[in-house]
C-alpha cells in the first residue's frame, strides 16, 4: 500500500510540475504577446493604410501661395513685428469694425498664449484695438480677398489662409494648436538667463 501511495504521490508531483511548466509558458507567451502586438498593429497600419487620416487638421488652406509678409505692399512697416509674435493678419476693406471685434475677441480667448500674436489690421479708419497693429494697402496685391484672414509664424510667412467665412474657433483651433507644438524660444532663453 505504501508503495502505490508512493507511486501516486510521484505522478501526482510530476503533473503539478508539468502543469506548472504549462503555465509558465502562458505567461511567457502573453508578455511577448503584449510586446508584439502594438509593434504589428502599427506595422499594418502602415503597410496597408488602416486607421491613419489622410487629411490635415488644419482648417484654412494650407501654405497659400501667398509671399511672407516684408513682402506685402503695405503703407507702412510694422516695427513691432520683431521675428518672435505669430501674426494673425487680416483684411479690413469692408464692415471693418465687426471684423476688428470678432479677432479681438478670438485673441483675448488665447488666454495665455495671447501675449505670442499680434493681430495686424490691413484697412479701416478706426484706432487700433489692443493687441492690433494697423496699416494700409499701398495697392491690391492679386492674392488679397476682402475679409480674408492670413496666419503667418514669427519669420513672417503664410502658413494658413481663410476666407471671410470662416468661424472663429476654427482660427482659435489652428492658433492654439501652432502655439502648443512651437514653443516660444524667447522663454527658453529667460529660462537660461536667470
Amino acid at each position: 500500500m505504501k508503495v502505490m501511495n508512493d507511486e501516486q504521490a510521484l505522478r501526482g508531483s510530476a503533473v503539478q510540475e508539468a502543469m506548472n511548466v504549462r503555465h509558465q509558458r502562458l505567461k511567457l507567451l502573453a508578455l511577448i504577446a503584449v510586446f508584439a502586438l502594438p509593434m504589428l498593429t502599427a506595422w499594418i497600419m502602415l503597410t496597408w493604410r488602416v486607421g491613419i487620416p489622410e487629411e490635415h487638421t488644419a482648417h484654412g488652406e494650407l501654405a497659400p501661395p501667398v509671399p511672407s509678409l516684408p513682402e506685402w505692399p503695405l503703407v507702412e512697416r510694422q516695427a513691432s513685428f520683431d521675428g518672435g509674435d505669430w501674426v494673425l493678419a487680416f483684411d479690413c476693406t469692408r464692415d471693418c469694425e465687426a471684423l476688428a471685434d470678432r479677432w479681438w475677441r478670438m485673441h483675448r480667448a488665447l488666454g495665455r498664449e495671447a501675449p505670442r500674436v499680434t493681430r495686424l489690421r490691413i484697412g479701416g479708419s478706426a484706432e487700433a484695438l489692443p493687441g492690433e497693429e494697423v496699416s494700409q494697402w499701398r495697392e491690391m496685391p492679386e492674392w488679397q480677398a476682402a475679409g480674408a484672414v492670413w496666419l503667418l509664424d514669427p519669420q513672417g510667412r503664410v502658413v494658413l489662409r481663410y476666407d471671410d467665412s470662416v468661424a472663429e474657433r476654427d482660427v482659435k483651433d489652428d492658433l492654439t494648436r501652432l502655439l502648443k507644438r512651437n514653443p516660444d524660444p524667447r522663454a527658453a532663453e529667460e529660462f537660461e538667463g536667470s
